[in-house]
């Protein structure tokens, strides 16, 4: 377990999942049906937004008010409220918009909480499939549906040329340094896949993936993610080695015996 992960109070991690129970009924009548979609992106890209996004961050943002009024909120489509508090919920209601708008199950409800500048709790919904992962800093868990729940281990991986690697978008590594070392990383392993969103890395903390790499993440799209990988084994950062919470150029990896030597190839010196 990571240096940095800190075992978390059964009552905040209590009060992750009855987020994700408000934040899922406010998803769910909106899945694989009709549905209007924005775009938030004004500078000629697409950057999805819809009425699910937005009703599920106003029931979280709602429950706490009403529940933790001193906490802060960090969410993707309305802010941040009370930045000032030391436990602080950084959420993203729809991680994979672009999934839940083409009716793939590839996406999730992120609620991760920040005590100081540490992620102490991690939880990753996915309410469509029934399954829930999470972290009380001491150890990971998944569920699906009423099943009890079980441990998660990441796996050991012994090289490189026997490596899973996973990324969202090859699209969105911008062309020089960073598209340069994806493309050194993915010639060196043995398989990439493509569009995993946050479900990529629950696949990772379970023991199916071996190598995460993205870029251009903010703080709500991994908070919740860094304790459910490395409380299940696995060690998240920043490409430049240090913390992965405000997000930036992101590399978890299942063995951490992996971690600098990737860390390498990505930056070139290795």
């Amino acid at each position: 377990m990571s240096a940095n992960l800190k075992p978390a109070d059964p009552n905040l991690v209590a009060r992750a999942h009855a987020l994700a129970d408000v934040a899922a009924a406010a998803t769910m009548p909106h899945f694989r049906v009709p549905l209007a979609v924005e775009n938030k992106d004004g500078n000629g890209g697409f950057d999805p937004v819809t009425a699910a996004d937005r009703a599920a961050e106003e029931a979280i943002a709602a429950h706490l008010a009403e529940f933790c009024p001193d906490h802060g909120l960090e969410g993707e489509e309305f802010g941040i409220s009370r930045p000032q508090a030391r436990l602080r919920w950084v959420v993203d209601p729809i991680d994979g918009t672009r999934a839940f708008i083409t009716g793939s199950p590839m996406w999730g409800t992120l609620i991760g909480l920040l005590d100081g500048a540490d992620p102490v709790v991690g939880l990753m919904d996915q309410p469509f499939t029934g399954e829930r992962f999470w972290s009380d800093g001491q150890a990971s868990f998944a569920r699906r549906n009423d099943a009890p729940p079980r441990i998660m281990r990441s796996r050991t991986c012994s090289s490189l040329s026997s490596a899973v690697l996973m990324t969202t978008d090859p699209h969105l590594f911008p062309p020089g340094p960073e598209r340069d070392g994806f493309e050194r990383l993915r010639s060196k392993v043995r398989l990439t896949r493509y569009g995993g969103d946050c479900y990529a890395y629950a696949l990772l903390a379970s023991g199916f993936v071996d190598v995460i790499v993205e870029t251009g993440l903010k703080p709500y799209d991994i908070v919740a993610l860094i304790p459910i990988i490395e409380a299940a084994g696995g060690r998240v950062t920043e490409w430049s080695g240090g913390s992965a919470a405000k997000g930036g150029r992101i590399l978890a990896t299942g063995d951490p015996n992996l971690h600098d030597a990737i860390l390498g190839v990505l930056n070139g010196s290795a």
